[in-house]
């Protein structure tokens, strides 16, 4: 049997399936983003978000908060949907779609670790923890050169 056979069908199923992944994810991106839009002419809300976590946060986010999160909010509130739009249209369309998935893990990450579920047990089971952090990532590393997208 021929085995090198075998194995380009294994990568081209792999390259299929984060294919897929990176558009489900581009979107999900692009809708987060387009619900963020009013941040863009008024930051309170996202001011409101910071303060609201800020009551139950453990102490590591609550620093952060404190010298990071709500100072910047003015920028953020700008950068954060402007970011979520191009992220998920660049995976949608499969451009660099490596780079793409490593700003928006960072992205998540960073709100995960600000509204401190990132240290909460409910983290695990929680639909916007794991599941998007293990999809952004898996599309980090794997997905170069994926059939359908738009190289360089």
């Amino acid at each position: 049997m021929d085995r090198s056979h075998y194995n380009a069908g294994m990568q081209g199923s792999a390259a299929g399936s984060l294919r897929l992944l990176s558009v489900v994810m581009g979107g999900f991106l692009v809708l987060m983003g387009l619900g963020k839009a009013g941040w863009l002419f008024d930051s309170g809300p996202l001011s409101d978000e910071l303060w609201g976590w800020r009551e139950s946060a453990p102490a590591l986010s609550v620093w952060y908060l404190d010298t990071v999160a709500i100072p910047g909010v003015p920028l953020f509130a700008r950068v954060v949907p402007i970011a979520e739009l191009l992220t998920g249209a660049a995976l949608i369309l499969g451009f660099r779609a490596r780079l793409a998935a490593a700003v928006a893990l960072l992205m998540v990450l960073n709100f995960h670790f600000a509204s401190g579920i990132l240290f909460q047990v409910t983290y695990l089971t929680n639909g916007y923890g794991p599941p998007v952090v293990g999809s952004l990532a898996a599309l980090a590393l794997g997905a170069a050169r994926l059939p359908f997208s738009l190289h360089r």
